[in-house]
This record gives structure tokens, sequence and C-alpha cells, in this order.
């Protein structure tokens, strides 16, 4: 369960003064990709301190930049191990990447390989040369199903937290079988936010991921509504609920945008300044609605 890698310059196979330099993160899962897809090569691996994240993700926070590569380029006395002056980093860290400023520190050029690492082979096989496919980034359903399960892990917590409290809450207002009527529909609202959202994302409607989410709460609430005989509701039950549970759905494919390929910080920074506004307001409503019932 640990997930980093001291940084540094590491050998793979026998390298030499002319063997290539792959740069990448010190987040061990990067690291151990990167010396899986070359098998038998003699290489030279530059690892840098991106604090255990990610190349793509810490080219966006800043770690996987120029300051860091010219930092170890330095520290690990490269210069004097290999003797031309070439690297060769993903393409995914190009965002926190000055090439110019690390040519200019350190008299090293930057040149972008490959998104995949499974692409270098080709990509060293065929002069250095990176063709189209090597730069297209795909996100097909396989790739989402992939993450669905770690998302599912991760908010394992938050669901006992939330969905207990939820249900000790109905519970002493509503009795039992209430409870675990609300506890339901709040699980059936967090799995269409994690699962059903990501798997049918090209396909709901809107750009943003907040509506994608209330789009596939909102078919979640109109389903629980039928199996749930909600016509013997009252109107604040049924208007907290169609309020409520699209907004918990929301949240949870907003959180997806970190495992998107093509979502960005800036977008996602304007997405959630109207979309938690939102959220928050459509769950403070529906709680006041059903006080207001119970007190009437």
């Amino acid at each position: 369960m640990h997930y980093t890698i001291e940084p540094g310059l590491y050998a793979l196979g026998k390298p030499d003064e002319q063997s290539p330099v792959l740069v990448t993160a010190n987040y061990k899962m990067s690291f151990d990709k990167l010396r899986e897809a070359l098998p038998g090569w003699d290489m030279w691996i530059l690892v840098l301190d991106t604090k255990g994240i990610n190349v793509w993700c810490a080219a966006g926070k800043g770690t996987f930049g120029t300051e860091e590569l010219v930092r170890q380029v330095t520290a690990t006395g490269l210069a004097g191990v290999v003797a031309h002056r070439r690297l060769l980093l993903p393409i995914l860290g190009a965002p926190g990447v000055a090439a110019h400023e690390v040519a200019r520190q350190t008299g090293f050029t930057v040149r972008y390989a490959a998104i995949r690492a499974d692409d270098l082979p080709d990509y060293l096989d065929n002069g250095m040369v990176t063709t189209p496919a090597m730069r297209e980034l795909t996100f097909t359903l396989r790739e989402r199903l992939v993450l669905i399960p770690v998302e599912l892990v991760l908010v394992l917590r938050s669901i006992a937290v939330f969905g207990g409290g939820l249900f000790l809450l109905t519970t002493a207002l509503y009795g039992p079988v209430s409870g675990l009527q609300g506890f339901i529909a709040y699980l059936g609202a967090v799995v269409t936010g994690i699962v059903v959202a990501p798997i049918l994302l090209p396909w709901l409607p809107g750009r943003s991921f907040s509506l994608k989410g209330a789009f596939a709460g909102l078919v979640w609430s109109a389903t629980w509504y039928f199996f749930a005989n909600g016509t013997s509701w009252d109107w604040p039950t049924t208007a907290a609920t169609f309020l409520a549970l699209p907004a918990v759905s929301a949240w949870y494919t907003l959180n997806f945008t970190g495992c998107t390929t093509y979502t960005s910080r800036s977008g996602v920074k304007k997405e959630m300044r109207y979309a938690l506004p939102a959220m928050g307001c459509a769950l403070v409503i529906s709680g006041l609605l059903v006080l207001a019932e119970k007190l009437r």
C-alpha cells in the first residue's frame, strides 16, 4: 500500500551513455507501467518528485513541472551520465513543463513521446516519431467501467456516514420502514451517480457532469417513486425526493471528472461555482419541506 518511490535516476536493463532518458512521476503505478511496457530495453528513467501523484494530475497541479524537472536533471548529474541531451516526456505531462526553460537551464531538449507507455516500443522503433494514434486519448465504455470499482471503494465511508445518518433520522421521524426506504433511495442515488451516469456518459444530455448526474438522478427518482408507491406520499415528500436524489447523483457524477480524459481544472472549477450551490439549495429545500410537513 505504499504508492510512491524515491525520485532520482533509475536504470532499466543495462543502459549506457547513448540510451534514451524517459521522464515519469514517482507514483508507483506510473513507474511500474513504464517498466512493464519496455521488456528487454536498456533505458534511463528519471523520476520526478510529484508527491505520489500520476503524471497527468501532477502536471495540472504543477509538481510534474519545469522546476522539478530541472532540479532532478541537476541533482542526478544526468549530463555526466548520458552523452546526448534529450529527454523523453509523456504527452500528458506537457501542461506542466516549459520545454524552452528546461533547455535554457539544463541544455537538455524536451520531446513528448506518447500518451501511453505501451506505445513507447513502437515510438522508439519508429525513429522517435509520434504517430497520430499515440496522441489520441480514448475514454471507452470499458475504460469507464474499470474506474467504477475504484470510485465505489472511495465512497464507502461517506455512504456509511450519510446513509446511516439519514436512516436514523428518518426512522426517528417516521419509523423504521420509512428509514429503510430513505436509505435505499439515497443508496440508489449514489449508485446512479457513480455507476449509471459514467456508463451512460456520452448519451446523457448536456456537457456539464453535474447536469448529466442530475438527469440520471431524476430518472432514478421517478423509478423509486414508482416502486415505493409514491402516489400515496404527500406533496412535500414527493417534492423533497425529486430535489434531493438528483442532487446526490449530480454530486457523485461531478466527482467523476477527476477520472475523465477531457475535463480541465479550470472547467471543473467553473462548473463547481454554479453546481455546488444548486445542489446545496436542493438539499436544504428538501429538508425544510420534510420538516415543515412533520411539524404541520
